[in-house]
């Protein structure tokens, strides 16, 4: 009786305390953007999953959505948000959240801000919304030990009719200058100390595949840009390599997905820098 009491007690902290470690090794990112962080993480999980990484993903949206806006929806809590969450492998989406519900939802491991894409490149537009928007997530994140990463956003294509194109003189070399000229102050300024180059990785890859990348001149094609960008992701939060990872889309081939792993990790090693310029 007292060995089967003995045998009972050990596996039952055995199951214990694998499951323990199971959600202490999960990583678990929140996301506050719009349409442009739901093309920079829609294929994370995949990645993360073909590497072995156990996560979690969560994503308050709003299209469209700058720092000021999402400034003036924490001060009046407003629950305009979409919330996606990717959780064991499965994708849940639940519409007028707020941030704060956001925040309460799991001990997020990472939180990412960023600004809208057509303002990305326009230091002016950040203040005062991203130190208010700062110290609000320090003071309600559930996990101390919470760390902030900002998604570096992409230039838009070359023959883009978006409105904010016309703010970089509808260049895409310029745009893109500007925005990591700004992402890079801006980061430094507020000791956000993980940046997301998803501007540069999509830049990267432009110079192999052309500029291909987005499917309406700004947000990114279904398959490979958006890959790409998750790419970059991977490897900024999940601190492994993405170079070799064995997740490939449907629709891209080896060669070409071998070459988006690399343009995302040649932008982890130079977030501000082009590779291989033409």
């Amino acid at each position: 009786m007292i060995f089967r009491l003995i045998l009972f007690s050990f596996f039952f902290f055995l199951a214990t305390y694998t499951e323990a470690q199971i959600k202490s090794d999960t990583i678990k990112i929140l996301a506050i953007g719009n349409s442009f962080s739901e093309d920079g993480v829609e294929y994370l999980d995949e990645i993360a999953n073909a590497a072995g990484v156990p996560i979690i993903i969560g994503n308050l949206s709003i299209g469209g959505c700058s720092l000021q806006k999402h400034w003036e929806n924490i001060a009046a809590d407003r629950h305009q948000y979409v919330y996606r969450k990717n959780k064991n492998n499965k994708f849940t989406s639940t519409k007028k959240y707020s941030i704060l519900q956001g925040l309460m939802d799991e001990n997020w491991d990472y939180i990412s801000i960023q600004q809208a894409s057509q303002y990305s490149g326009m230091e002016q537009t950040y203040y005062p919304y991203i130190k208010d928007i700062l110290i609000y997530l320090k003071n309600y994140a559930t996990n101390p030990h919470v760390k902030f990463a900002f998604q570096q956003t992409w230039a838009y294509a070359q023959n883009s009719t978006h409105g904010g194109f016309k703010n970089y003189g509808k260049d895409q070399n310029e745009m893109y200058r500007r925005i990591v000229e700004t992402t890079k102050k801006v980061t430094q300024q507020e000791n956000i100390s993980i940046v997301i180059p998803s501007g540069t990785a999509i830049q990267n890859l432009r110079e192999v595949v052309g500029d291909t990348l987005c499917r309406d001149g700004y947000h990114l094609s279904y398959t490979l840009g958006r890959y790409t960008a998750a790419c970059a992701w991977f490897e900024a939060l999940c601190k492994r390599k993405i170079t070799g990872n064995s997740f490939i889309p449907n629709g891209i081939s080896l060669q070409i997905t071998t070459e988006a792993q690399k343009a995302a990790h040649a932008a982890i090693k130079r977030p501000y820098q082009i590779s291989n310029k033409k």
